[in-house]
């Protein structure tokens, strides 16, 4: 399931074509749940990219620098040593 929350964004359709017509502070959350795939690989030069896939084909990429990735492994390291997930 695949969860979109928008604030404050406006789009035009004109012509086959998208425009943005909302104010500069947009933001959006995006939550991926029931994931039937979750995978990593290399982007680029510089970045890794977590790609998580639903039932549904809905998919969330992440692109993270070496550093962001190894903390989100550290952390997932220090989960399985402390948390009942991995139980």
């Amino acid at each position: 399931m695949l969860n979109l929350n928008v604030e404050s964004f406006m789009v035009e359709f004109k012509d086959g074509g998208i425009a943005n017509v909302g104010a500069p502070d947009k933001s959006a959350e995006v939550k991926l749940f029931d994931v039937e795939e979750a995978t990593a690989r290399a982007f680029g030069d510089s970045q890794v990219k977590l790609v998580a896939t639903d039932a549904d084909g809905n998919e969330v990429q992440v692109a993270l620098d070496p550093e962001q990735a190894r903390s989100v492994r550290a952390d997932v390291e220090t989960l399985e040593e402390t948390s009942q997930v991995y139980d």
